[in-house]
């Protein structure tokens, strides 16, 4: 697939280096030819210096061929108008914009094809503020991911010491909590993923990936990890964008105080949010005002600042003095990945948290929705099934039968829709039926174009 990127900052490189794994044609555009010099060196795509709402920029970047336009520069004007140009000049068939704006909502009229001719709209700060709120809804875990509209739920969990099924083996979990059927598709010991077979025993400290019917959740979840009270009391370390969304959103759900540096932003998030909410001005790394705050008490510390630095050494005195749970925004990959799991429970990366979005919309078939794994490094992809057992590859078919990449896992079947949906957990036999909503596990990004396949039917199908 051709597709262009318009901005070369955080969000823009991020989608570049996840689309460039996938062997796309990528090409970016940016004013900075220093930023493209370095993403030039690092990955296989071309560069384009300027300005993006130029049709002479565009038309350079090969905008007439083009599948696919991602707008993500650093201001929403610039992203309506590139969305605008290549669609009204070079009839691109698909524009994402990454759009700040609460008030630009896809689906309006604005956004349609004789306003804007926006077809999706990515907001990393709303995909973040979802993401931190399923960790507070599901403290024990270190990633919720919703498929089948809510209905079946992907998490990671490190399995903890006296938990029911520390120290057994997978086949054995059936038996231990029979209430809460669940299929464990990957665990990770040391950063090396295991074979998942019956025989694997799953020891402390192992990070297991499972899916479960979400009514479940909480069930598996205090079967894997020592249960942790529901999150009572809150502080969050930066009161921008995405800390005045989150807090705005957990209003009479939890109390919550926010730490800003800034005087006028601290007036402003008062102007913004409840009596109820405490806005504190001071540093967010000062000892003396987390102790005063008692942070020690609280049973969550989310560090949103707009500085990595800040945000970790915040988090990790958050911890020090006794704060039950710590996350930290980091947007720096490789602090990221140095940060999980250490003193800091769970490293955000705002990057990754919109990525799945993007990937929905690039995957070929019938792909519902697409969630990246472990910072990127693996996928969790749901497919419909279409068709019949001519047309498809799926249907009709029983699970030993399909020819699945080495280490691709089916974990879940969503069957039905609404309330009289089933989440199935597969076995070999189980027939998959057409409009199946069917949840894989991948490993490896490389296997991604060979799992869309399964899911596109041949030409004969008109359904």
């Amino acid at each position: 697939m051709k597709i262009i990127i318009l901005g070369a900052g955080r969000v823009g490189e991020s989608v570049a280096e996840s689309l460039v794994s996938e062997h796309n044609d990528i090409t970016v555009i940016d004013q900075d030819p220093a930023k493209l010099r370095l993403l030039e060196e690092r990955l296989d795509l071309r560069g384009v210096v300027g300005n993006g709402i130029q049709p002479s920029v565009l038309a350079e970047a090969g905008a007439r061929d083009a599948d696919m336009l991602i707008a993500c520069a650093a201001l929403d004007e610039s992203n309506l108008v590139c969305c605008k140009v290549a669609h009204d000049s070079f009839q691109v068939p698909t524009t994402i914009a990454r759009l700040r704006s609460s008030e630009l909502i896809e689906g309006e009229e604005l956004l349609g094809k004789t306003g804007f001719a926006v077809d999706r709209v990515i907001c990393p700060e709303a995909s973040v503020t979802r993401y931190i709120h399923q960790l507070i809804s599901y403290p024990e875990a270190l990633q919720v991911l919703e498929f089948a509209e809510g209905r079946a739920s992907l998490i990671a969990v490190r399995a903890t010491a006296g938990s029911v099924l520390a120290n057994h083996a997978i086949g054995e979990f059936r038996d231990l909590i029979p209430q809460a059927e669940m299929r464990v598709v990957a665990v990770y010991r040391h950063d090396a993923e295991l074979e998942t077979t019956p025989q694997t025993r799953i020891l402390p400290g192992d990070e297991v990936f499972v899916l479960a019917d979400t009514r479940k959740i909480h069930a598996v979840l205090s079967a894997l990890h020592a249960v942790d009270r529901p999150v009572q009391r809150l502080m969050i370390a930066g009161g921008g964008r995405v800390g005045l969304r989150l807090a705005r959103s957990l209003v009479g759900q939890c109390e919550v105080k926010i730490i800003e540096r800034d005087r006028k932003r601290c007036d402003y998030l008062a102007s913004q949010l409840p009596s109820q909410v405490l806005i504190l001005h001071g540093d967010v790394a000062d000892e003396d005002l987390l102790l005063e705050e008692n942070v020690g008490e609280m049973d969550m510390f989310i560090a949103l600042t707009s500085d990595d630095e800040d945000n970790i050494m915040s988090a990790m005195l958050a911890k020090r003095l006794g704060a039950r749970r710590v996350l930290s925004l980091i947007n720096r990959r490789a602090y990221a990945d140095m940060m999980q799991g250490s003193t800091i429970d769970i490293a955000i990366s705002p990057s990754q948290a919109v990525i799945g979005e993007l990937l929905t919309v690039v995957r070929r078939g019938d792909v519902a929705a697409v969630h990246s794994l472990r910072r990127g490094a693996a996928e969790a992809l749901e497919g419909v099934a279409r068709g019949d057992a001519k047309t498809s590859r799926l249907v009709g078919r029983r699970v030993q039968d399909l020819r699945l990449p080495a280490g691709v896992r089916i974990g879940a079947i969503v069957r039905g829709s609404d309330e009289a949906s089933e989440v199935l957990m597969p076995h070999h036999d189980t027939r998959i039926e057409s409009d199946d909503h069917v949840i894989l596990f991948l490993p490896s990004k490389r296997l991604v174009r060979e799992v869309e396949k399964l899911f596109q039917v041949s030409a004969t199908f008109f359904g």
